[in-house]
């Protein structure tokens, strides 16, 4: 996914989960180390994964990102909940999400 594309995607999302013009947007870039695992607590948020690395996995309780898992008939760009970043790498990598954080009433 694109940035463009999720900055489109992110307004009918939100209004699809009641949050119409409620929420704020981060841009979140993690630099990963070789091999490095990161977990992420993201419950009542969205983590848009853009321009996705062929090197790195991303799961969560909404599915999976992992180029090089061979049986996943499907690739998620869209994580909450729980969020586990892997570097699949011997060398440092990067992974960049979009973090849509509803507001509070």
């Amino acid at each position: 996914m694109t940035v463009n594309l999720a900055i489109e995607f992110i307004p009918r999302r939100m209004r699809e989960l009641g949050h119409n013009d409620g929420y704020h947007l981060r841009f979140r870039h993690f630099f990963l180390q070789p091999a490095e695992q990161r977990t992420i607590i993201a419950n009542g948020q969205l983590f848009l994964l853009v321009e996705p690395p062929d090197d790195v996995r991303v799961e969560s309780d909404l599915g999976l990102f992992d180029l090089s898992e061979l049986g996943a008939d499907e690739y998620q760009y869209e994580h909450q909940g729980t969020i586990s970043i892997t570097n699949l790498s011997g060398l440092p990598s990067h992974a960049r999400f979009i973090q849509v954080i509803p507001s509070k009433h």
